[in-house]
């Protein structure tokens, strides 16, 4: 760890400054050519699976009342919609018909990644006594994460953590899937160290330094299965999901040295968590872990079930990733099209 410009006091068990004082990309510095290299070696048949659900998936704002579905709509030409418009119409000499879109879009509706911008803490960083809003690594909410109502609000956006230090790190190596819904079922379950001990080991997984996790709950099959209309039940009581209120499961990801955690349910954790037993805590615990602290970003909502499937059936549980996100700046979410190849 080496001074920091930005904090005079890092939360415990951070690695706020290990990876030096200006790093945005967290434990994507694990992420290795050596990483990449055990991720292609994992390739046997060069078949590849698609690890994204339609983006219009869940449907409706039943999960989260603030994230609406994409809306798609032409580009105007000549103030006519531009959607099979034959130019034609502008040169009787040409013969092309050309369809041209935009999209509004909630970059964290459907399958998305978190960015280390996305969840911060009210932490004394600088020790005045006095808790700041603070993001990893000490970087300010106000001067780094800018918001409509901050000076220069008028270009909000992340100038530092942003989804563009995911991207341009390209997000690709070897990754390890922990098959939840194989031994739980869809049943909502809470499922804590001593769970995911028991399931890691009934399946012979194992994490090492630099992998990234994958965890098949089967909530996003259930998604899909329910064709943009998912009730409430399947929404907010299915399926499992980590107890972000465990400490011995916190302590487990620090020490695992995993790059990346992700699930194809909300939240990789449950949400809402336990309630807490202190004056002050996170209301997502795994999220104020795994952001803040770590630097470990998040993936949420992606779908898993057919390569968790297809290795079961084979008896494997490791492939390559490639995951990359929108190359946006400034932007704290993003959708994603994961791809894994076996």
């Amino acid at each position: 760890m080496v001074e920091n410009p930005r904090w005079k006091h890092r939360p415990p068990g951070s690695t706020w400054g290990d990876f030096g004082p200006d790093d945005q990309r967290g434990r994507l510095n694990l992420l290795t050519p050596k990483k990449v290299l055990e991720g292609i070696a994992e390739v046997k048949e060069g078949r590849a699976f698609c690890l994204s659900l339609p983006l219009d998936y869940p449907g409706g704002n039943g999960l989260n009342p603030r994230r609406h579905p994409p809306k798609l709509q032409p580009t105007v030409r000549e103030g006519r919609p531009n959607m099979n418009f034959a130019l034609r119409d502008l040169d009787p000499r040409f013969t092309d018909v050309i369809s041209d879109d935009a999209c509004f879009i909630h970059l964290q509706y459907s399958t998305q990644w978190d960015s280390l911008a996305h969840v911060g803490q009210l932490f004394d960083a600088d020790g005045d006594g006095i808790p700041e809003r603070v993001y990893y690594n000490g970087y300010r909410a106000g001067e780094h994460v800018v918001g409509p109502q901050d000076p220069g609000g008028s270009e909000p956006g992340a100038r530092a953590l942003s989804v563009e230090n995911m991207a341009t790190a390209c997000i690709q190596g070897r990754a390890v899937m922990i098959d939840l819904e194989a031994h739980y079922g869809r049943a909502r379950k809470l499922v804590g160290y001593d769970d995911l001990m028991q399931v890691m080991a009934k399946d012979g997984v194992t994490v090492e330094e630099g992998d990234m996790v994958c965890l098949r709950t089967g909530f996003s099959q259930q998604l899909l299965e329910m064709k943009k209309n998912p009730t409430e039940e399947a929404l907010h009581r299915s399926c499992a999901a980590l107890d972000g209120r465990d400490e011995r499961l916190l302590n487990w990801i620090t020490k695992s040295g995993l790059v990346s955690l992700i699930a194809d349910n909300y939240a990789v954790e449950a949400s809402p968590s336990r309630p807490c037993e202190e004056d002050h805590c996170a209301s997502l615990p795994l999220h104020a872990h795994c952001l803040f602290k770590l630097g470990v970003n998040l993936g949420e909502i992606w779908y898993l079930s057919e390569l968790a499937d297809w290795l079961r059936a084979h008896q494997r549980y490791r492939f390559l990733l490639t995951a990359p996100p929108l190359r946006l700046p400034g932007a704290v979410g993003s959708p994603a099209t994961p791809v894994g190849t076996v």
